[in-house]
């Protein structure tokens, strides 16, 4: 079934899962349009953005944001027109970046929404290099990273939505940038498209022969979105004061157990303090969500002048968002993955 307007789609969570996620976690429920109040308004999803980070709001676990109940949408960031408001400041054909869901259409009291030109040629890169992962990456390394010229920076899932900015902004500021990917197909993109100074396929069996010759200086700051062996790779070649902005850990989001080997704890708190290392976590709005404006306005030029460049992985179908997310926690995407959920003016189509 299309996007239509009497019929709201919802993919809802079935069941917890245990490891990695598969179709029976997910439900697609069909229900009738929700009816606005006061101070409210409707809107309706044209792009889905899909996360790593909504593997852990499956988890019934305590965490930095409540986790999904039961037969509750999906959480999820998107890209909507206004079809009908009650809320100042809003009116109906409005271009939005709401936190709508895996769903068609959602009521929205305007809290947390963020208005876009109307007429934009790229709606969906509100989900993207000018949205959550781009102020993720912008934020992330600058604030975090605190990048200097002449420094090497490695970065991790490197052509992934949030990866395949920081090198670029890392390669602006001067650095030497050294990415880490899950494919040649995605090493060569990094460096001949991105402008990464070398580019390392983890799935390669001398990762840390390979890393240990590229980084013959040191790493002086770590961009962390995946943990696992990659970060075992780096640490022996952190340098000292190093930086670690710590950003996600999708190598271990579907595990069950701690992993098998050594208590590696120890190791780690030593070099830490050994080599005076900052290593910090952050929750990208909580922490940064004031400052968006500041990076619009880095981000903008940069994209306008084809300094950064940006890639979409868009999949067509909220019924296709299920296993795209799968896939996604697999490394099967390439660039950031969008769900098309419907047509940018419904009446067109």
């Amino acid at each position: 079934m299309k996007q239509n307007r009497t019929v709201n789609r919802q993919i809802t969570l079935a069941s917890r899962p245990h490891g990695a996620p598969i179709p029976a976690n997910f439900n697609l429920v069909e229900s009738s349009l929700p009816i606005i109040g006061d101070n409210e308004m409707l809107l309706r999803t044209i792009y889905l953005s899909l996360d790593p980070y909504m593997r852990g709001r499956m988890n019934d676990a305590k965490s930095y944001a409540d986790p999904v109940a039961i037969n509750e949408v999906m959480v999820g960031g998107s890209i909507c027109r206004v079809e009908a408001s009650n809320l100042e400041g809003f009116e109906k054909g409005d271009l939005v970046v709401a936190f709508g869901g895996w769903q068609d259409y959602s009521i929205s009291n305007g809290e947390g929404v963020i208005k876009l030109d109307s007429a934009m040629a790229n709606p969906s890169y509100g989900l993207g290099v000018l949205g959550m992962p781009g102020l993720t990456a912008y934020m992330g390394l600058m604030d975090i990273g605190a990048p200097k010229a002449g420094e090497t920076l490695v970065v991790a899932a490197a052509t992934g939505a949030v990866g395949s900015l920081v090198g670029q902004i890392g390669k602006l500021q001067g650095c030497k940038v050294v990415g880490i990917a899950g494919s040649k197909e995605k090493c060569d993109y990094a460096v001949n498209e991105l402008g990464f100074d070398a580019c390392l396929n983890h799935n390669d069996a001398d990762l840390v022969e390979q890393l240990a010759t590229v980084c013959d200086s040191g790493i002086d700051i770590y961009y962390e979105n995946v943990g696992g062996k990659v970060f075992d790779a780096v640490l022996p070649l952190l340098n000292s004061k190093a930086r670690i902005p710590l950003c996600g850990l999708i190598a271990q989001y579907n595990a069950t157990d701690l992993p098998p080997g050594p208590d590696r704890l120890g190791l780690l708190m030593g070099n830490l303090l050994v080599k005076r290392i900052k290593m910090q976590g952050f929750i990208v709005f909580d922490d940064y969500g004031h400052r968006y404006g500041e990076f619009q306005q880095a981000m903008v030029p940069w994209l306008v002048s084809g300094q950064i460049k940006y890639k979409e992985d868009k999949v067509v179908g909220l019924e296709n968002a299920v296993s795209a997310f799968i896939g996604l926690l697999q490394g099967e995407n390439f660039g950031k993955l969008v769900v098309q959920v419907g047509p940018e003016h419904l009446d067109t189509e």
